[in-house]
């Protein structure tokens, strides 16, 4: 039997077919789970519906929500509630900062409106969506989100970001105190680089693929399909000891302190 079969999902983040939240969504369909997802705007509405029906899924379980906004946050909870009575795995993909923060200095293209923006999508969107999806969670319910070794060290023109996955990797850890006595797990993946839409916006991307190519151990970077793997693992009940963690799919980028040319 397929490890998610009886589970159901909701994804939070899907942007195109190299998301890494599509990477999930096939894991997570493969295992037997059954998902919904959301839509930031009308532009992705196609894309995410038709990776749904890809997957078998159902596409009315695919709803719009900015997650910038609280009712679009709740609404997205009251509409899943009339088709599913409980959510077992919530999956927060969600990132983003004005792309002039991710280019340069750090002091130079820091701005209070910058770091507002982005600690809101990509932080505070985590516990939004949580609260908005509590009375919905069941029991031994697991809730999972993507984070980026920039949270504990320094990564060029990622800037303010690295300041957001901090700040979100802190509420996995306050999340999964909070809701542990109801046996709810809330965990992270730091994923490696992986070419994303969301990463084409990050300054000097192509350098950070050649350096982590590499700087790892396995010398390569990392797919979607395999940080797609690690999230069915980490939501289904095989993992169901583990909680307030920060998983590394990286190809073990995460170890290294120094690397040398080769030559």
């Amino acid at each position: 039997m397929s490890f998610m079969a009886g589970k159901r999902a909701l994804i939070v983040g899907v942007a195109s077919d190299r998301s890494i939240a599509t990477g999930i969504a096939e894991a997570f369909a493969r295992e037997g789970a059954e998902i919904a997802f959301t839509y930031q705007n009308d532009k992705l509405r196609g894309r995410v519906e038709k990776l749904a029906e890809r997957l078998g899924q159902n596409t009315a379980l695919c709803f719009p929500c900015d997650v910038s906004s609280d009712q679009e946050i709740d609404a997205v909870f009251a509409n899943l509630g009339k088709s599913w009575d409980q959510l077992d795995v919530l999956v927060h993909s969600v990132g983003y900062a004005p792309r002039e923060q991710l280019e340069g200095g750090f002091t130079e293209s820091i701005t209070r409106e910058g770091y507002r923006i982005s600690h809101d999508i990509s932080a505070y969107s985590l516990a939004a969506l949580t609260k908005a999806a509590s009375p919905m969670l069941s029991e031994r319910a697991a809730i999972l989100t993507l984070t980026y070794n920039a949270a504990v060290q320094v990564v060029p023109n990622y800037n303010v970001m690295g300041l957001a996955k901090a700040s979100l990797e802190s509420c996995v850890r306050f999340l999964a105190s909070d809701l542990g006595p109801r046996g709810i797990r809330v965990n992270a993946i730091s994923a490696g680089a992986v070419k994303t839409l969301a990463a084409a916006g990050i300054g000097g991307f192509r350098k950070m693929l050649s350096y982590a190519e590499k700087a790892s151990p396995l010398r390569r970077t990392v797919t979607i399909e395999e940080i797609g793997n690690t999230a069915a693992f980490l939501c289904s009940d095989l993992a169901s000891g583990i909680t307030g963690e920060t998983t590394f799919v990286d190809a073990g980028v995460n170890i290294m302190g120094m690397v040398f040319d080769e030559d």
